[in-house]
């Protein structure tokens, strides 16, 4: 029977709006006008609900830790062919997986004496346990006694030694000067005495070690049992979340449009052979599909949307829309939409062929391009149009080689090497970072500062390739100096330039709170989609590989 609880109606005309002819491509799409209003009338009813409480960290009266969310609504239509739509949370909404308004999880871990929150009281108890045991004096004592009892016999070990070896050395000087004055008999009872000796120091040194390793002994054991039982705990532990999480993975049970139905981890083993991660299926489009399918409601639009403060390390920005992430969703949801159409991805789609490359500087030994916006530099999976391609097409025997490389989305300068020798004097410039760039973008918003450095480490995001996120443990140093240029329309021109040169390091570091806190205009992954990217690498000098002669190119963006 199709249940209608959290089906929501339009509250808005939309008689004149178009359905699409696909459902959306969740990793690369731009919101359908129905995915859009559906969005801002759940930020309505966020904004004006009182049914519960969560701190979004969007101002300074929230209790407890800011935490934003990830918000997704689906356009469906039911079986009486009414068009309306279901929201979802991703993970938890204050607390609880329990809302009047959005759709219930895929299980419900949260329930009442359910077997996750039994066995999470048995791994809490264990985690107590093992903290204490880890922060006990016990086992502070034991290790502190240990390490004196260590340090005083070995002073006394390295001092016994010491004599030992002046005694075998003294033994050694008297052999050899009274050989010569003794007679054989009296020679060889002097040598039957030192070897007595030597035996006797042999002894002694056997004697020491023992009462050393006996007076260690009950300390150490006493330490070894106490580390003991700290490691008898943490496999228990270990094995008891691996079998909850087996246990987890049972309930995940995913629907498709084709009436089919798998578990997540026969839907990970077959995308790629792995296991899914911790909270695989708890995003909030496939709690939307997998709703929709289980009341015979048909999917029209998606769009997910940020709302609240972002997390310290990744770019979320609120009321954005975002993509579905990757690591946990593209094998569930490329299951879950078997049986529906849904949009081609647009990044596998050759859309640059009928593009010019322009070329503003030839020689024998490198050529120099304008690269146009959304143009690759090298092949893709997927697409292969791109520079070297295209370079390569005029030269097929020199076989043109890539010295460095722009993200796709940016245009500006690049150098092709047309040969070895070149290609190598100019990528020595690049390790040594003596080639000097500098890149043009316009930002969403205006910056009061004049300019500044920013330095702020940088890694993949593990769960959402290829998006970067800040990092201070793992990160790589990234480090770029800026300058304003000019105002324009509520947006900031401004130059950069990077002092190194990791991948979506501008991106990054304009965007992010301890950067310049602002988008670049069009930045489609960590701000909003424009007709473009608006960065451009305008500048870049060099040393030129046979004349040896310093060169710039300069050519000024098209936005």
């Amino acid at each position: 029977m199709e249940d209608n609880t959290y089906f929501h109606t339009f509250k808005q005309d939309i008689s004149t709006i178009e359905l699409p002819a696909r459902f959306t491509f969740p990793f690369c799409y731009e919101p359908h006008p129905l995915a859009a209003m559906a969005a801002q009338e759940l930020q309505h009813y966020i904004e004006k609900q009182n049914e519960w409480t969560h701190n979004f960290g969007l101002d300074s009266t929230g209790e407890g830790l800011p935490i934003g969310k990830m918000f997704g609504v689906l356009v469906v239509k039911n079986q009486d062919e009414e068009l309306g739509y279901l929201a979802a949370v991703s993970g938890k909404l204050a607390g609880s997986n329990k809302n009047q308004h959005f759709v219930p999880p895929i299980f419900d871990m949260l329930e009442d004496n359910s077997f996750f929150l039994n066995e999470e009281v048995h791994l809490n108890a264990l985690n107590r346990k093992i903290e204490n045991l880890e922060t006990s004096a016990e086992l502070e004592n034991a290790k502190r006694n240990l390490d004196l009892l260590k340090s005083e016999w070995g002073k006394s070990l390295d001092a016994l030694k010491l004599k030992l070896k002046a005694q075998k050395k003294n033994r050694k000087e008297t052999r050899t000067l009274l050989k010569s004055s003794l007679s054989d008999a009296d020679y060889a009872l002097l040598m039957e005495d030192m070897q007595r000796q030597s035996l006797k120091d042999k002894q002694q040194l056997q004697r020491f070690q023992y009462e050393m390793h006996i007076a260690m002994k009950q300390e150490s054991d006493h330490l070894q049992e106490l580390l003991s039982t700290i490691t008898s705990l943490k496999e228990e532990r270990k094995i008891r979340s691996g079998n909850l999480q087996k246990q987890l993975f049972e309930q995940y049970n995913f629907r498709n449009a084709k009436g089919q139905c798998k578990n997540v981890v026969d839907v990970f083993q077959d995308f790629d052979n792995t296991t899914p991660p911790a909270g695989s299926g708890e995003c909030a489009a496939p709690k939307l599909l997998q709703y929709a399918y289980e009341n015979k409601m048909t999917p029209v639009a998606l769009a997910e949307f940020w709302w609240g403060c972002s997390p310290a390390s990744e770019i979320r920005r609120h009321k954005n829309y975002y993509p579905a992430c990757r690591k946990k969703c593209e094998p569930i949801l490329g299951y879950m939409l078997e049986g529906l159409v849904v949009d081609p991805n647009p990044m596998q789609q050759e859309t640059t062929l009928a593009i010019e490359l322009p070329q503003i500087y030839e020689d024998e030994d490198i050529i120099i391009i304008n690269k146009p916006a959304e143009f690759l530099s090298v092949p893709g999976i997927y697409v292969k149009d791109s520079v070297y391609n295209r370079v390569l097409q005029r030269y097929p025997e020199a076989g043109p080689i890539i010295i460095h490389r722009l993200d796709m989305s940016t245009s500006g300068l690049l150098i092709v090497a047309k040969n070895k020798a070149s290609h190598k004097f100019i990528q020595d410039q690049f390790i040594q970072h003596t080639i000097k760039k500098t890149y043009i973008a316009l930002l969403d918003g205006i910056i009061e500062a004049n300019s500044g450095l920013i330095d702020l480490p940088l890694r993949v995001d593990l769960e959402d390739r290829p998006r970067q996120m800040v990092c201070y443990t793992y990160g790589k140093p990234a480090q770029t100096k800026w300058e304003k240029m000019a105002v324009e329309n509520n947006q900031t021109r401004v130059r950069f330039y990077p002092l190194t040169g990791r991948t979506h390091q501008l991106r990054m570091h304009a965007v992010h709170p301890k950067g310049l806190n602002t988008p670049i205009v069009g930045d489609d992954l960590y701000g909003r989609k424009a007709n473009r990217l608006h960065l451009h690498a305008a500048s870049i000098t060099f040393i030129h590989p046979s004349s040896k002669q310093e060169m710039t190119f300069e050519i000024d963006p098209d936005f």
